[in-house]
């Protein structure tokens, strides 16, 4: 299998090469060079654990690796996760329920891809005796899994912006307590996307890149999306073959990479109802799904900061499917984005790939509570802003982002419960280390060259 970018002036690199790369030289973003249709498989991975789907599922992509290391690899990574199951189908009612991806160490769904990313990361430099630096951009939770991902890792720094002050307390500490001396978690000034706007920045000056070794490990890597299908698969293969075609899975959406690994999944073979995109007051996609309209706006604070971005990079590979993965079309139109902030479709059934809905912060508080209140189930504020409109569908699959000992503020205020775990609970006598630096390209580069570091 070959990987090719979605703007089509990148030639077609292997699955480690385009993990280790991140962002293609030509600024779009590397997809399969073909989707297999796994229809057929499927139904033979029923009963299956969770790391065995997931080998399954990537032998079609990582076909660099020897299948005993693939293997390895794979069930290595999760074995620091906290639940038997990894990610546990809970039945609400008989028309919700929720996948709980919340079990891994840093207690959100990005443990899943960057337990997983870490562990490709490490047999890169073993393999090449090369220093990696890792770069990546947060809007809450994939700074902390990333870090953890790559703690101690000989031959491995990990660099991680974040938006000053517009983050959890808990989720910078799971970033800024580990103590240890291969982690730099910087704080900028500004909001997420001003951060994921500079990162982009220092990845598009190709000499540096190379010269540093950077990678990518935010959701612009392939095998972030790659590895977040699986859960979406083994979701379907807890969930009967009569029942699955009428399920829609409602998934709460910053970056889009969530909710784009489900539809891509969909696209190989696995049948569902569709997908829903649930955003908070930061609602590009949802006035997308709703007008056809895609033009950037202003990020404000809120209480689910996770999505709290206007510019959803994985935007870019919809488009590539849903223009019919013509490459040089998707250039032109990234590139007329880029100077006016403005994207309109002119094909009504991209417009209809996914229904959408919006939850204000009143909302998130008034759902947490209800929640609660109906199921005695406590979910999370971005979890929360699934649960919007859901009557119209016969069976709701919602995505558990998050645990909501992660949010405990605004979990206490709308439930009356404290909402804790013993993980949060170690970081709190801690001492925090940030590097605060301006969002600023040259800043952020000069600072990772100040690190460097050999295996």
């Amino acid at each position: 299998m070959k990987f090719v970018s979605t703007r089509a002036e990148t030639e077609p690199r292997s699955f480690s090469e385009a993990v280790k790369i991140g962002l293609a030289p030509d600024g779009g973003l590397f997809v399969p060079s073909e989707l297999p249709d796994l229809s057929e498989e499927f139904s033979a991975w029923e009963g299956e654990s969770y790391p065995t789907v997931c080998y399954r599922f990537f032998k079609h992509f990582a076909t660099d690796i020897e299948d005993s290391d693939l293997e390895s690899l794979i069930f290595k990574a999760y074995s620091t996760f906290d639940n038997e199951h990894l990610a546990p189908l809970i039945k609400l009612d008989d028309r919700i329920s929720v996948l709980e991806l919340f079990h891994g160490p840093t207690l959100a769904f990005k443990d899943y891809a960057l337990q997983l990313l870490g562990r490709l990361y490490e047999r890169q430099v073993a393999l090449t005796g090369e220093a990696i630096n890792v770069l990546g951009a947060t809007s809450g939770d994939t700074g902390a899994a990333a870090i953890n991902g790559l703690l101690g890792r000989s031959g491995v720094n990990i660099f991680i912006l974040y938006p000053d002050g517009r983050i959890s307390s808990l989720q910078e500490r799971q970033m800024a307590c580990t103590g240890e001396s291969n982690v730099f978690p910087i704080a900028v000034e500004g909001s997420f996307d001003d951060a994921q706007r500079e990162l982009k920045a220092v990845f598009g000056d190709r000499a540096f890149s190379q010269s540093t070794k950077l990678s990518a490990v935010n959701s612009i890597n392939l095998a972030r999306i790659l590895a977040q299908c699986v859960y979406y698969i083994y979701a379907c293969l807890q969930i009967s073959e009569e029942r699955r075609e009428n399920t829609v899975f409602v998934v709460p959406t910053g970056n889009f990479g969530n909710v784009l690994a489900g539809w891509m999944a969909s696209r190989m073979g696995m049948k569902v109802a569709g997908f829903r995109v649930a955003t908070n007051q930061n609602d590009i996609l949802n006035r997308f799904f709703n007008t056809g309209e895609y033009a950037v706006g202003s990020a404000s604070q809120s209480l689910a900061p996770s999505m709290d971005i206007q510019v959803a990079s994985n935007f870019e590979r919809f488009l590539y499917y849903a223009l019919g993965e013509d490459g040089h079309r998707v250039r032109g139109v990234m590139a007329n984005f880029s100077s006016t902030g403005v994207f309109r479709a002119d094909d009504q059934s991209i417009v209809d790939s996914m229904s959408s809905s919006r939850m204000t912060d009143a909302e998130i508080c008034e759902t947490i509570e209800s929640v609660y209140q109906k199921y005695g189930y406590i979910c999370d504020p971005h979890t929360a802003c699934a649960f919007k409109d859901l009557k119209a569908f016969e069976h709701s699959v919602i995505l558990a982002t998050a645990h909501p000992a992660k949010f405990p503020e605004t979990v206490l205020e709308a439930t009356g419960q404290t909402a804790t775990h013993r993980s949060l609970e170690k970081l709190k006598s801690r001492e925090i280390v940030k590097y605060p630096l301006h969002a600023d390209a040259n800043t952020i580069k000069a600072f990772i060259e100040s690190k460097q570091t050999t295996p």
